[in-house]
């Protein structure tokens, strides 16, 4: 019996996928809402709980390795056992533990729940892209889902710094992790019915799930991880950095010798023969590095050499985010569809070299008008860049990769921003340093500091770029076309029952 889709049917499709894009982006938004909200209450933090200088570093470290490690193996798991479990149980363990993390009395109880709230961040994070890429095919509204999910993060990053100060100030730092209690709550609520089932093939398929890769990438990932967020403590060129490192390069390199050998890998080696997805993440990697420290530093240099407070710091930010937002969701999209994903790519590259290289150049008695504006308006490179390279990061994968696809990617964008913030922040420190100990004013000497940071992230964009023009190719947008156009055909009939009559058909021109 045919199928068929009535146009009323197809609409309330297209509103469920809708509404499912928008519990994925809440659950974005959670996420990154909680690493930026609570950079501006460490202070509050330190004061109340009793925190020593390097413990409170731990506030940001625990959840930054309990996230960076294990979004690897929740990607695989979500393909394996079904992405929407896997975001409703993350998304669970997330919002339990910020409760966890409100109540905490000691420093121990806030760090266990912050390990905690990255390992629900990882399990939800690690399959969102996943869930995305499977319910938006049609390259046109893949693009556009896309720029909401983009814009959300960036989004995020910001309204966390201004809503972490207001809410500290107002009350007290217990409500920057309260605040997710009422949005975990509600995404669970909506993503129930939401969300679209899926069923893998599960943990036994195959022989059964690869526990030895799986402890082999974790552990080579939480060392690695570690060991670049203690830079700053330790140094570089320390027995401790690099014995540590190259234990975690061990690790992960006898993962990938286990991934080509074993009969059902938790990683399937496959996905690294797309050059999209093998250039996007390593793209992603050098972009992020440098970019949080656009986030970090120039929050830093606000407040430590303007002497901005944190809400003013914030209210300062929220231009570059309202024009990331602008250009994500208003013309990403259609630049994307008519373009192609590389060339969008290497616009919004461009222009992020523009905001690290006039960075290298604010003063010490810097004018936010003419000095810091125009950086927050070049921010509109990310509202191009990211959408561009999360389609061309996505596009490689098979759909049963889905999930692997997405953990992979946001496990590279935890590694570059780890590295980004502990090798620009040595080096700024360093600079910083030296120039104190000559006898440079503290101002003056931060502001060194942060131009040498800021030149490096440039270098590293420069980077992106390189490899971006070198190794992502322009995808064929006359098949693209043509995808897009078989996506949006409505289902009168199923595939099976249309190609036997065409195959009839030319077989016997008479009938």
């Amino acid at each position: 019996m045919p199928a068929t889709s009535t146009p009323a049917a197809t609409a309330v499709r297209s509103r469920s996928r809708w509404l499912a894009l928008g519990v994925l982006a809440t659950g974005m938004l959670m996420t990154i809402l909680d690493g930026s909200i609570v950079t501006v209450a460490m202070p509050a933090i330190q004061s109340d709980l009793g925190f020593t200088p390097v413990g409170l570093s731990w506030v940001v470290n625990a959840y930054l390795i309990a996230f960076g490690s294990l979004l690897l193996l929740a990607g695989r798991l979500g393909d394996l056992i079904g992405r929407k479990r896997m975001f409703l149980a993350g998304t669970g363990v997330f919002t339990a533990a910020s409760l966890l993390a409100g109540v905490a009395t000691s420093p121990g109880v806030l760090i266990a729940a912050r390990f905690l709230q990255g390992v629900g961040s990882a399990m939800a994070s690690a399959v969102s892209l996943g869930i995305l890429v499977t319910l938006f095919t049609a390259p046109r509204e893949r693009a556009k889902a896309i720029a909401v999910f983009s814009f959300t993060g960036a989004a995020g990053a910001s309204i966390g710094q201004v809503l972490g100060g207001i809410l500290t100030e107002a009350l007290a730092w217990n409500w920057i992790f309260f605040i997710n209690l009422p949005i975990g709550i509600a995404t669970l609520l909506v993503a129930l019915p939401a969300l679209p089932g899926d069923r893998g093939p599960g943990l036994k398929a195959g022989g059964g799930a690869d526990v030895l890769g799986a402890l082999l990438v974790t552990t080579g990932l939480m060392l690695g991880i570690y060991a670049v967020v203690k830079i700053e403590e330790y140094g570089a060129a320390s027995a401790h950095t690099l014995g540590l490192g190259a234990l975690s390069l061990a690790l992960l390199g006898g993962f990938l010798v286990r991934q080509a050998r074993t009969a059902n890998p938790l990683m399937p080696l496959r996905i690294f023969r797309s050059r999209s997805v093998s250039g996007a993440n390593l793209v992603q990697m050098l972009m992020v590095a440098a970019l949080f420290s656009f986030q970090i530093l120039v929050a830093l240099y606000m407040q430590k050499v303007l002497g901005y407070g944190a809400a003013k710091t914030g209210l300062a930010m929220l231009p570059a985010a309202a024009v990331i937002g602008a250009v994500s969701l208003g013309v990403s999209a259609r630049l994307i569809a008519r373009f192609g994903e590389r060339t969008i790519l290497l616009t919004g590259l461009t222009l992020l070299v523009g905001v690290l290289g006039l960075l290298t150049r604010v003063p010490v008695n810097a004018s936010y008008v003419t000095d810091l504006l125009p950086v927050m308006l070049l921010a509109a490179g990310f509202g191009l860049a990211f959408p561009a390279l999360t389609s061309l990061g996505m596009s490689g994968a098979k759909e049963e990769d889905a999930g692997l696809a997405s953990g992979l990617f946001n496990t590279t964008q935890q590694i570059g921003m780890a590295l980004g913030i502990a090798v620009l922040s040595t080096l700024a420190a360093s600079r910083t340093e030296s120039l104190t100990a000559a006898g440079r004013p503290s101002a003056e000497a931060l502001t060194s500091g942060y131009h040498l940071a800021f030149g490096v992230g440039a270098a590293l964009v420069l980077a992106a770029f390189a490899v971006a023009l070198t190794v992502l190719r322009q995808p064929n947008r006359g098949e693209t076309k043509s995808r897009e156009t078989r996506d949006q055909q409505p289902e009168t009939q199923e595939p099976e029952t249309r190609k036997p009559e065409t195959r009839e058909r030319v077989a016997d021109p008479a009938a």
